[in-house]
């Protein structure tokens, strides 16, 4: 019977691990790899200019990845990577305010930031770089008033929010998003005390 019981906690474990982590451990951590990545060489090439490095904006890169996942479905070869080089605000991006609602982001916080998505097959790393610090996004990250980025990946597309300490380009949330995120944890801390009174 404790057999059964230490069977069914440990499935519960997984199931949570599961729900939590998603369904592809290997690709995500290779995803978080090349945004992590990017980040350092963008905050690299900040420090060279003596500019203050970019701090990681959650909000923003909820939107990126939202942005990079329809990106995605376009092909992506030497062609196209020299034409997506095209720096946007986000009320040009299609469904923004739906990414938006999403994400739990105010659009009162969003203007003044850009999106600057990019192509490179595979994810080599010196050319994604060089795709952002030789080109015309360099102007933006010489530009002091973006402070703060949130990066997206899928497949073979990287997208790069820049965002402003101001309130314009805080990306500020809307409020519902810090709720959603307590009622999560407190519901992962419920399941995971049932575990460990049942291993009890």
């Amino acid at each position: 019977m404790a057999s059964s019981s230490s069977s069914f906690s440990l499935f519960g474990v997984f199931a949570i691990a599961f729900l939590v982590f998603g369904s592809s451990p290997v690709l995500s951590f290779k995803v978080e790899e090349d945004k992590e990545n990017l980040l350092q060489g963008l905050n690299g090439y900040r420090q060279a200019q003596k500019l203050p490095p970019f701090e990681k904006n959650a909000k923003a890169c909820c939107i990126a990845d939202k942005i990079a996942d329809v990106d995605k479905d376009h092909p992506c070869n030497i062609t196209t990577a020299n034409s997506t080089v095209t720096a946007r605000h986000l009320s040009q991006i299609a469904n923004f305010e739906h990414y938006a609602e999403k994400c739990k982001v105010d659009l009162n916080t969003t203007a003044d930031a850009i999106v600057m998505p990019v192509c490179v097959p595979d994810m080599v790393e010196p050319m994604l770089l060089a795709n952002y610090t030789q080109t015309q996004y360099a102007q933006y990250l010489n530009n002091s008033k973006f402070v703060g980025a949130g990066l997206g990946v899928d497949v073979d597309w990287m997208v790069v929010i820049l965002t402003t300490a101001e309130h314009g380009g805080s990306f500020a949330g809307s409020g519902a998003g810090s709720v959603v995120a307590s009622m999560g944890a407190s519901v992962l801390v419920v399941l995971l005390g049932l575990f460990l009174v049942g291993n009890l």
